[in-house]
Parts: structure tokens; sequence; C-alpha cells
């Protein structure tokens, strides 16, 4: 159907092979077929082209999650620009920086944020879309043209910039190509089984790789259907349980749905699969969803900049605690600097194959580090591997915290707090949390005795997303140190492990 643009030419397949098939279901709302989506995302296509976007040009999004905001991911590759989500939550200050270091031609915002938005925009041409579809992204689109041809796009091209934060506290935009896109999705719908015959509870938002790039791309390039979701309903995903087949999720939503007196295996019968990614998955929580339902949860792992890199097996051995092995054609390696750690030691994860980002937009510097000129990726992440291939991940060099299946680096909320009158310094750290698999927990060292939570709280948030936001502040004299000098967050760590407990 689009066999000049690398990406589209794979996404609509379904479209091609069952025009009328049923794409999505939604509460409330009529159905969507795959002929009425790509349709949809040919005629934003066409708005984006008539706007001006050029190939290779940057599209912002900060929108609710709707089908009109797939059909506007859709459209964007259609149209040869380069797709970059933004999360919901993110603040003015920090939708300003993402738009400053991305300098897009287009940028969609939900009505409500145009004024917040507008100055922040710059040059750029401005669109609305709001949770229900509506604004002047999609109000009087134009007719589809029949005659209509994206604009041509290899492998090699960019399709997605997607941003994340650093340990500096300046984000990085991990710049994503055609090819890295779908040849994860095509080997993670081979690899899960996914068909023209399943049906996909789709409860993730669509700023993130997890959502977007997993869950809509393998339904897509299946030929699958979707229940689609605006947001994360324990008694919604619970009503479309016994119709659908297979669930994506993060640890959060299988503590909320193990609450439910619903969750039985007569109620899970008709699901084949369960998928947990995006943070840890508690072995407990495993244990307690294969007692619950019948169903053993398939963990994996990857991350912005290398889409998915290892999954536990379909069929085979889904251990509890590890996230399984490396997906086929993806090499992965544990290592010390490097050399190679024996198996069943600790190191570092690296990876190298076709899913492997193109580097980070602007910054040429912080790519070499991080990517070796061989193509393997240093993801930071300290892992072990064992004898059988299986990988298990111990922590994160980079004092990453991963919250509800979101990325926080404690640098950028560090900074935020030092800079309060009254503040000394502080420190923050993740710790285990029973529904966020990591809470964000502050450690302040007050400069000013009068010093309160609510002077911290007024700042916090209003400067950040909410899900970067601690859940805990505490207060203590002093922060430990070792004899260089340097804070120890492993003993805070240690000492608030439990305080969620």
């Amino acid at each position: 159907m689009f066999a000049t643009n690398y990406l589209a030419t794979r996404l609509s397949l379904g479209a091609e092979a069952t025009p009328d098939k049923v794409f999505a279901t939604r509460p409330g709302l009529p159905d969507v077929t795959y002929a009425q989506l790509f349709t949809g995302a040919q005629q934003i296509a066409q708005r984006l082209l008539g706007a001006g976007l050029r190939p290779g040009d940057r599209v912002a999004v900060q929108v609710d999650k709707t089908l009109e905001a797939v059909q506007l991911y859709i459209g964007t590759v259609l149209a040869g620009g380069i797709f970059l989500p933004l999360n919901t939550a993110y603040t003015g200050p920090e939708v300003a920086y993402f738009l400053s270091d991305a300098t897009p031609a287009i940028v969609v915002c939900d009505p409500a944020r145009l004024a917040e938005i507008t100055p922040l925009a710059g040059a750029a041409t401005l669109f609305t879309l709001d949770k229900s579809g509506h604004g002047s992204l999609t109000d009087d689109l134009p007719a589809a043209d029949p005659g209509f041809q994206p604009v041509p796009r290899d492998g090699s091209d960019l399709a997605a910039i997607l941003y994340t934060s650093g340990t500096t506290g300046r984000s990085k935009g991990a710049m994503l190509s055609h090819a890295n896109l779908a040849s994860n999705s095509e080997t993670l719908r081979d690899l899960w089984q996914f068909t023209d015959q399943d049906v996909l509870i789709h409860a993730l938002p669509i700023f993130h790789t997890h959502g977007l790039f997993v869950a809509t791309n393998v339904a897509l390039l299946a030929g699958a259907s979707v229940v689609f979701l605006p947001k994360f309903d324990p008694e919604a995903i619970l009503d479309a349980m016994p119709t659908a087949t297979s669930l994506m999720g993060v640890p959060t939503f299988y503590t909320r749905l193990l609450e439910s007196p619903r969750l039985t295996p007569e109620h899970a019968k008709n699901m084949r699969l369960f998928i947990s990614g995006s943070a840890p998955l508690l072995v407990d929580t495993h244990e307690k969803w294969q007692t619950r339902t019948g169903h053993r949860i398939l963990e994996r792992y990857g991350m912005t900049e290398t889409n998915m890199s290892t999954s536990n097996p379909y069929t085979g051995d889904r251990r509890a605690g590890t996230v399984g092995l490396p997906l086929p054609g993806v090499e992965l390696r544990i290592m010390e600097g490097d050399h190679p750690v024996a198996p069943g030691k600790i190191g570092v994860i690296e990876v190298r194959g076709p899913n492997v980002f193109q580097g980070y937009w602007q910054m040429p510097e912080k790519t070499a580090e991080e990517l070796r000129p061989d193509g393997w990726f240093i993801t930071g992440d300290l892992a072990t591997q064992d004898s059988d291939g299986y990988v298990t991940i111990v922590g994160r060099a980079k004092d990453l915290i991963i919250t509800g299946g979101f990325n926080v680096y404690p640098k950028e909320i560090e900074s935020l707090i030092d800079d309060i009158p009254g503040v000394l310094e502080s420190a923050v750290i993740g710790v285990p949390h029973p529904d966020f698999g990591e809470a964000v927990v502050a450690v302040v060292v007050p400069e000013n005795p009068a010093l309160t939570l609510a002077d911290i709280e007024n700042v916090i948030t209003t400067q950040l997303a909410k899900f970067k936001q601690p859940k805990q502040t505490l207060f203590l004299p002093e922060l430990p140190r070792n004899t260089m000098g340097k804070v120890q967050k492993k003993a805070l760590r240690e000492t608030y492990a439990s305080v969620f407990s």
C-alpha cells in the first residue's frame, strides 16, 4: 500500500489484508476499522504536509491518548516527519526544553494548554487535539486523496525521537529509525506469536516505547484488534478480559488487578498472554498472578534507546525474577569496562542489533560515550546472565529510578531542590514500593532550620511531572559520605528500603 515508506509499509499490512476488520474497540465510542484508521492517518498526513512539513521535520505531540493521536503518529510517518511524543504530565518548563532542543516544525497540544504552549513553540505551526479527538488538527479534515503517496523514507531515516532523562539532568533525544521500529516489532510479533486472531487490551499511554512502539506496532503488524482504553482502569481491563487474548502492562497493572475478587482462572480463561515490562516485576507478584489466574506473566526488558532487547520465552521456561533471553537477532553481553564478565557475575548490559537507536539528537559526545563504534550500546543497567542465557537485572549504574514504568533520574530533582532557599543539599533515591515498583524519595539537608516540607512541595509541584515528584521527603542533618566525599546513595537506599512496606 505504501511501498516507498519503510515503516508505513509494515504498519499498513493489516489494513491492506483486511481493511474492513475492526482495529479498535473503545468504551462508549464507535469501533474503528483498519481502513478508517489509515484513511484518518492519511488525512492527517495531508494536513501536516499542507502546513509545510518537510522530510525529517519533527512533529512534537503532547496530547491525551486517543485513536486520533495514533493516527497522528501514523500520519507523521506517512508525511516523512519524525514523531516526538511528550508525556502529558510534563510541565511548561519541561516542555520548553524539549521544544527548544528539537526545534519541531509542528507542535500538537491539548487546547486547554494552547496559551501556555504558544510562547514555547517558537516558529512552529500549532495544532490542537483534545481527549475527544477534536481540535484544529482533526476538525474539517480534507477528504483522503485517492492518489496519495507517502513521502519516501528508507530504513535508515528517522521515524521518532523519544526523550530520556540523563544523569546530568539534561534530557537526551534518542533517535529511532524506521528500521529500528519495524525490526523490533516484527521480532516481538513472531516471538510472542501475535496473529490476526489476537485481541490486545491496550491500557498503556502512547507517549513512550512500551505503549506506542511495542503494543501499537505489534498489533498493527499482526493485523490484530485492540481494546483501546484511554488510561489504566482495572475494572475496564477486567471487563475486556473474557473476549480478549492478551495484555501488555507494567507491574502496577498486575498488583492493582490482583486486588480484585473478579480475577479468577475462569475470568482469564480466554487470555493466552500477559506481558510485563518497563519496571521490575516482583517475584511475589509473579507467583500470586499464577495462583490467581493459572497464567505465568511473561517479563521482558528494554529501554528507549533499544526498544526491546530480551524476553522470557513464549513457549518454554518463564523464570520469575529474570527478564529472559536476548531476542532473536539481538546480541547481549555483560561487561565490566571493556571486558566481559563470567556467567553469573554482575556487570553492565550492552546490546547490539537492528533495534539499537541511531544516537542522541544533537549530542555527539554523549552518543560516543554510550554507543561504541562497533555498534554496542552501553545501557548502564547492571545485571547477571546465567549459563542458560537468562538475564537478571540487579540495579542501575546511573541510579535511574523506574516508578510505575516511568524513568526518573535523581539529578534533575536534586538540582531543583538544591536551588530552593533554605536547602543545603539533597539526595534523591528510589526505594521499593508495592504498587509502583520503586518510589521517589528525597532526602534533604536544611541550611535554614525554618525550612518546611511545604517550601519544597510548592516548587516541585509546579516544576516537575507528577511521576517525578517524591512520594516521601525526609530531613537529615547530613548525608552519608565516603572518604572521597561522595554521597553514599546505596546506604540511603538500605536505610529507607522499608519506608513503604
